[in-house]
């Protein structure tokens, strides 16, 4: 058995202050940290014991993980757990990276996001030269704002071709047929983003071969379907698997939709679902940039 992992704990505290975003400059209070650092020592724990299932997981917390010295040591230590094939993050990479030196670059990744106004473009451009030397995969994106195509397009011809750099629609913003040419020419996959996608009754791998955990140790199908499956820690979620329709009218964002089977994303990300890396990268020199 081949499973995908999203797990997203307590944490909701962030050190940037993005406008676009709900849980900016959130400060959690210390018991709030306990828990979250207690609920992914349980979680750890699970997928070191859970041996007979090949593993992939991917942290979603709502603020900024890597802060924090525990998702830190957990990259670390799944990343070299012989059944575990990917471990990713999505980050903002505020922090330092060097630590990534004891992880496995064979399986830790990193899924980060460039916020122009929260860091100057220099200091992140740095971090990810650091992953370059590590040989960390990572992806690297923005969210699709006027404002920040100017950054945008720097970030993109500072960085090496073979980093992949995507482009999420801003929320609830509509693109024109200039705009979408725009973003595109950055992100050729920028398509799959700029519209929702109808989704209601349509076969999706969650659920089956991809669930969302949460800190308790509940199973949903995703992220965005609330009602649960069964719950990771007395191994109800096993005999929940299987295949499905979705339960939404639509599907608006990228670790939900790349799921769904008619859009065929497992094959475009293939090697790189988690971590949003396109297997067919990067393109010719021409569209690279």
């Amino acid at each position: 058995m081949n499973l995908s992992v999203l797990y997203r704990g307590p944490l909701a505290s962030c050190n940037y202050d993005c406008p676009y975003c709900p849980f900016a400059k959130r400060r959690d209070p210390p018991e709030l940290l306990r828990a979250d650092r207690a609920a992914l020592a349980r979680f750890t724990g699970w997928v070191a014991a859970t041996t007979d299932v090949r593993l992939s997981v991917l942290f979603t917390p709502w603020g900024e993980g890597l802060t924090r010295s525990w998702y830190r040591d957990a990259m670390t230590s799944l990343s070299h757990l012989p059944h575990v094939d990917r471990v990713v993050i999505q980050t903002n990479l505020a922090a330092r990276v060097d630590w990534l030196a004891d992880a496995d670059p064979g399986s830790a990744a990193l899924w980060a996001t460039y916020h122009p106004g929260q860091v100057e473009r220099a200091r992140f451009l740095r971090r990810c030269a650091r992953l370059t030397e590590l040989g960390v995969r990572y992806s690297v994106g923005v969210v699709g704002l006027p404002e920040h195509l100017d950054e945008a397009r720097a970030l993109r011809a500072a960085l090496p071709p073979a980093v992949y750099l995507w482009v999420n629609a801003a929320e609830g913003r509509r693109y024109d047929a200039v705009e979408e040419a725009t973003w595109t020419a950055l992100d050729p996959h920028f398509g799959y983003s700029v519209r929702p996608h109808l989704s209601l009754g349509r076969p999706c791998h969650a659920g089956e071969t991809a669930v969302s955990v949460l800190g308790d140790g509940t199973v949903r199908r995703c992220h965005f379907i609330p009602t649960p499956i069964g719950n990771l820690y007395d191994g109800s979620w096993r005999a929940a698997l299987k295949p499905r329709g979705c339960d939404a009218a639509v599907c608006d964002c990228h670790i939900g939709y790349v799921h769904l089977k008619p859009l065929g994303l497992r094959d475009v990300f293939a090697g790189g679902v988690l971590e949003r890396i396109p297997a067919a990268w990067p393109p010719p020199a021409s569209t690279a940039r």
